[in-house]
């Protein structure tokens, strides 16, 4: 039974694989961090039996109190970044979902984790559909060089473009053999073209009623294909965190992004 600290825990996504992990039996959850709801019962947050644990707003004593093997993190990236290399400095192993991380911070978190010999899984999307759309994704940029991405999240997601975004386009620009000669362009409005990362054009889209949706669209001589993955509802990355939760005990090193474990 591998026992875990939420960091994270009173976001919609603390809060939705907090209620599924309870059901786990392999999984113990020993710890609910969060800078709202501070000392009141988690169980309450929830809207379920009282737990007997509450809400703290200090990872390291918690870590020190509780003596967990994971720490699970669903919060901002302003608050993560620190608490991750908490967790690390105490020899706690790492399972992120947190995005918005600079380049600088994810370098700053490997070189710890490996450095320290300790497992740390940061990834930006937990969805095995997600994943394999990835993995899809950079069969078909082999024969379509023409590539955009289209993201879409409900409007209160910060960050843009999504993490998955944005390493999907990592991915496909690492082995796109052929980039399209860049053309000039007009935006009459600046920014309508989207973001560029590296030839790849990305668009966001934050709306309510959305939770997250991407489609990767390529184009070539008279044709299209469009790949597309849809989330409805926050229990389809359950899977993906189990997941993770598992490997992260067999690691000793950093890892960024799940499907590095999954293909």
């Amino acid at each position: 039974m591998a026992r875990i600290v939420m960091l994270g825990a009173c976001g919609k996504m603390g809060r939705e694989i907090s209620k599924n992990l309870l059901m786990h039996s392999e999984h113990e959850l020993v710890g609910f961090v969060d800078v709202v709801n501070v000392g009141q019962d988690f169980g309450e947050i929830l809207g379920i039996s009282r737990l007997g644990k509450a809400v703290e707003d200090n990872l390291k004593e918690v870590i020190l109190k509780t003596n967990p093997e994971i720490v699970l993190d669903f919060s901002r990236a302003s608050g993560a970044f620190t608490n991750i290399l908490v967790a690390l400095e105490n020899k706690v192993r790492v399972v992120s979902g947190t995005t918005g991380f600079s380049p600088e911070q994810i370098k700053k978190i490997e070189d710890f984790s490996n450095e320290n010999k300790i497992g740390c899984i940061i990834a930006p999307n937990f969805s095995i559909g997600a994943l394999l759309l990835m993995k899809l994704a950079q069969m078909a940029v082999k024969y379509f060089s023409h590539v955009e991405i289209i993201e879409y999240h409900h409007n209160l997601k910060v960050d843009a473009p999504s993490g998955t975004a944005i390493k999907t386009a990592e991915l496909l620009s690492s082995i796109r053999e052929n980039q399209p000669s860049a053309i000039q362009e007009e935006e009459k409005i600046p920014g309508s073209r989207g973001g560029d990362y590296k030839g790849i054009k990305i668009h966001s889209v934050r709306l309510p009623g959305l939770v997250a949706h991407q489609e990767v669209i390529f184009g070539g001589k008279g044709q299209s294909l469009t790949l597309r993955h849809d989330v409805y509802s926050r229990e389809s990355y359950l899977d993906g965190i189990l997941l993770a939760l598992k490997k992260v005990l067999e690691l000793d090193r950093f890892v960024f992004g799940l499907e590095e474990l999954l293909f």
